[in-house]
């Protein structure tokens, strides 16, 4: 009973901490790099948030709310980059078979959703005043993981090793917690049972997922991606919770006053989106093959 109840959630947690503590170190090599990316190549940012939006680390998010709040990014590479985003999704399925499998086709889903999407918006969008850096601006700050400037004003070990152990280290604890939940749960009630109630409610996962994925936290891509690694999700379950969640990234937006109406028509998209696509494969049955 104490395996399961706690080793095994919190083995299973620890490996989840070194894969996102490897990618947090990583990114703290490349944000800033990232941050003149977007403001330098506004033609295809979209294109380049697209692909950014991948990296399995909220500072992703919340860097690009920042950007877009000094208007140095348009909107639609925001959009982009908040449909790609799928938080701490990533490392969880890098631990199972299923999810292996599964991240290819979901990343080429949100892929080709955010790029199309991020440029239709921008479209819309045509008189949008983008920032150039002038000479001050060349050495400004910009928030990043764990709302800290990413330029210039820390020491390297702060930010190459302090940021990335403090945040893995929180998303740790929130996995953990998950895990042991969820353990308590297939422990006492049964995982047949939990899929059971979950399959005889199939259509109503898309919206059930979305309103997870609501939640501005990294717990809401550990709750979905748990959902759907016991088979309590299915595929458009999934996806949608995920196309919705953008971490941290929705509610930096929100709470900045001059960017709120923006945030809410983007929350809108992400949400229909999300429902659209969830629906959509689960009404024609997709699923990922495991053999």
């Amino acid at each position: 009973m104490l395996d399961a109840l706690l080793l095994d959630p919190l083995l299973d947690s620890l490996r989840i901490f070194l894969i996102a503590f490897v990618f947090h170190v990583v990114f703290s090599f490349i944000e800033e790099k990232v941050s003149s990316l977007l403001i330098k190549n506004k033609a295809i940012s979209p294109l380049i948030g697209s692909f950014l939006g991948i990296i399995p680390q909220c500072g992703v998010s919340i860097l690009a709310s920042d950007l877009y709040k000094k208007r140095h990014i348009t909107i639609g590479t925001l959009c982009a980059i908040f449909i790609c985003c799928s938080d701490e999704s990533l490392p969880l399925l890098f631990t199972s078979q299923k999810g292996l499998l599964t991240l290819l086709p979901l990343l080429l889903i949100k892929i080709a959703l955010s790029f199309i999407f991020g440029y239709l918006l921008d479209c819309f969008y045509k008189k949008q005043e983008i920032k150039e850096l002038n000479e001050e601006e060349q050495n400004e700050t910009h928030v990043g993981c764990c709302h800290h400037h990413i330029e210039g004003e820390e020491s390297k070990l702060k930010e190459h090793l302090v940021h990335p152990l403090i945040h893995s280290l929180k998303i740790f604890i929130y996995v953990f917690i998950i895990n042991v939940i969820f353990a308590s749960i297939i422990y006492y009630i049964g995982e047949d049972n939990i899929v059971s109630f979950l399959s005889s409610s199939i259509y109503l996962q898309p919206l059930l997922s979305c309103l997870i994925g609501l939640i501005p936290n990294c717990a809401s891509s550990v709750i979905i991606t748990n959902l759907y690694l016991i088979n309590g999700l299915s595929l458009g379950g999934l996806l949608s919770g995920l196309i919705v969640n953008t971490g941290l990234g929705m509610f930096y937006l929100l709470k900045e006053k001059e960017c709120r109406k923006d945030g809410f028509i983007i929350l809108i998209i992400l949400l229909v989106l999300g429902l659209a696509i969830g629906y959509i494969i689960t009404g024609f049955n997709i699923s990922i093959p495991l053999n």
